[in-house]
């Protein structure tokens, strides 16, 4: 009678689990980084899927923000580092009320004041309900979403979060840049 239990017990969780991964394994869950796209600064679209294979550096960017100098490391690492096949896109967001402005005036403001030579998008939402799908795929499948301006997201080569840092981490830390070296090889 216990073996029978046993048995039947064993059976259940072999085929619930069987059921329950397959579930899993079909939701519409972006695989990768390069399944989304943008919106440039311009209003063309900026697909990822062109950078497929290529690292990406990605942060959220506000104009008016305590931060707003880091765009000097981000230029400075997107020159060190393009030629290596990094891509580096600054995402402007007035989720933290410091980004008030229009593309036109967020791209006149980088440019006269940071010449800024990187990829610019237009400005999205990073967190909450209107998040744009590619910050809620690194918050849904990574536990990682921006807390301010200026969070940087490290994409490896397969389009998966390498790792995330804050604002207070700047572009020239060792700790950003180490991660970048390792994933550039």
């Amino acid at each position: 009678m216990i073996m029978k239990k046993y048995v039947l017990v064993t059976l259940f969780i072999l085929v619930f689990g069987f059921l329950n991964f397959n579930y899993i394994e079909s939701r519409e869950v972006p695989g990768s980084a390069y399944d989304f796209s943008f919106k440039d600064i311009d209003g063309k679209e900026l697909s990822l899927s062109q950078f497929k294979g290529k690292p990406l550096l990605i942060f959220n960017s506000a104009s008016k923000c305590g931060f707003t100098s880091q765009y000097t490391g981000l230029q400075k690492i997107h020159e060190n580092y393009k030629d290596k096949g990094l891509v580096v896109i600054g995402i402007p967001s007035d989720n933290f009320n410091q980004e008030p402005g229009s593309e036109k005036e967020i791209k006149e403001f980088c440019m006269v004041n940071f010449n800024i030579t990187f990829n610019l998008t237009k400005k999205n939402d990073v967190v909450g309900s209107n998040a744009h799908p590619f910050f809620k795929w690194l918050n849904d499948n990574y536990d990682a979403k921006p807390k301010w301006n200026f969070f940087k997201f490290v994409i490896n080569k397969d389009g998966k979060l390498e790792n995330h840092f804050s604002s207070m981490i700047s572009p020239s830390s060792k700790k950003l840049t180490s991660v970048l070296d390792k994933i550039i090889k």
